[in-house]
């Protein structure tokens, strides 16, 4: 009985602290709601359309950030990315696998120039990209802390892209990239 008795004013602090953890997880996945629903709507208005990846990262932020506030759980929206990744990643390669360089219809004219066989192996290294970020998603959210895992997805995983983004650029160059003024300019007439 004296160890309940001890024990009892401390678990009534990690109640408070799991509650404010809550709390924070609930007002972030809120906002991150809000905001994935504005940027549909400005992509919507301003640009006439909204791209099939902000559709999907869209529909996967409000279904899992409905599930975080439903059942008041962050795992859900940790989660998220994971099924993210693996979406893309598994898009990629099942277009590499039936012949399809999905990834060239998406961004063609942000890549002039760029062989086939530069389409290809960029769809493959995005295609390898996302699922291994699939993975270190996993790892992460389920051996860290919220706070961790959120510091994570802006300190690691953004630049972690846009490091592999650059490390892709002299295969591309290799492959028919073209570059500012190298681009061909079109016949006027």
């Amino acid at each position: 009985m004296q160890i309940v008795a001890q024990t009892t004013p401390f678990l009534d602090g990690v109640d408070k602290v799991a509650a404010l953890v809550v709390a924070k997880v609930i007002v972030a996945t809120v906002a991150f709601i809000l905001a994935t629903i504005a940027a549909m709507v400005v992509s919507r208005v301003k640009l006439g359309g909204i791209s099939p990846m902000l559709w999907i990262s869209g529909v996967l932020v409000v279904v899992f950030g409905g599930l975080t506030l439903y059942f008041h759980d962050p795992r859900f929206i940790q989660m998220k990315p994971t099924f993210v990744y693996l979406i893309f990643g598994g898009t990629l390669g099942f277009g590499l696998l039936t012949g399809r360089p999905l990834l060239q219809a998406l961004l063609e004219t942000a890549y002039p120039g760029l062989n086939a066989v530069g389409w290809r192996k960029l769809t493959r290294n995005w295609a390898v990209f996302f699922c291994g970020m699939a993975l270190l998603n996993e790892a992460v959210w389920r051996s860290t802390s919220w706070d961790f895992w959120v510091g994570f997805k802006l300190w690691g995983a953004i630049p972690l892209t846009l490091l592999f983004a650059f490390a892709n650029i002299p295969m591309l160059l290799r492959h028919g990239l073209t570059m500012g003024d190298e681009a061909p300019v079109p016949p006027e007439g």
